[in-house]
């Protein structure tokens, strides 16, 4: 079952973040603060209109270990990636 990038998440530790209303010239930034704003054990549910490559490249080197990027979903128009704090 895929996930409705439309529905908030926000409950054991999983925030919904659609980033496909963010303007791009922002999106990486919002992003960055996102998971820096999460605790150990939470989880942010990204969704994306395209698959991020560049950015998932920008978290394993910004984040390193402390990020597990695992996908979730991929359909046209919604990409479902999980980032989950584990340090």
């Amino acid at each position: 079952m895929a996930h409705d990038c439309s529905l908030p998440t926000m409950q054991n530790g999983v925030y919904a973040f659609d980033a496909r209303s963010i303007a791009k010239r922002f999106r990486h930034a919002a992003i960055f603060g996102a998971l820096n704003a999460l605790d150990k054990g939470e989880t942010m549910r990204f969704c994306n209109d395209h698959y991020p490559l560049p950015l998932l490249q920008q978290i394993t080197h910004l984040f390193g270990d402390r990020v597990q990027i695992s996908q979730v979903s991929e359909e046209p128009g919604a990409i479902v990636i999980d980032f989950v704090i584990v340090q």
